[in-house]
């Protein structure tokens, strides 16, 4: 069963991987929104990014990849919360470690999203990378 805050996380989702950036993107969030991204392959220490850092984050993905794409493996909503289980696939646009662009890397996603009046303000992601 949809609900309002289901269907605005899976805009969010669909906006990244669209590479929408700027106000385009900014719609989906509080203004007081934080996400935490859990230590990972390509973040050893995590990230904790306010609104500003979310939207300088985008522009910059869409520097190192020419495209991604997420696949909603399972999603459950209940109030204020979404939990997304996500497989994400990116393709480089730029070298990083030995891989060159064109390469593809690959990770699990779990994604914990927290509502306030209809937009998110908060996000928790464990990112599972493949070996670089």
């Amino acid at each position: 069963m949809s609900t309002p805050n289901l269907e605005t996380a899976l805009r969010f989702v669909q906006a990244v991987e669209q590479g929408e950036i700027g106000d385009a993107l900014a719609q989906c969030f509080d203004p007081a929104v934080s996400q935490h991204e859990y230590p990972n392959r390509l973040f050893p220490n995590g990230a904790h990014r306010d609104l500003q850092a979310l939207l300088v984050s985008a522009e910059r993905g869409k520097q190192v990849l020419s495209s991604q794409r997420y696949e909603v493996r399972n999603a459950v909503a209940q109030g204020d919360q979404v939990a997304l289980e996500l497989e994400w696939t990116g393709t480089l646009a730029v070298p990083l470690g030995t891989l060159q662009p064109g390469a593809k890397i690959h990770a699990m996603i779990g994604q914990f999203i927290t509502f306030r009046e209809g937009r998110i303000i908060s996000i928790r992601n464990y990112d599972c990378y493949d070996p670089l």
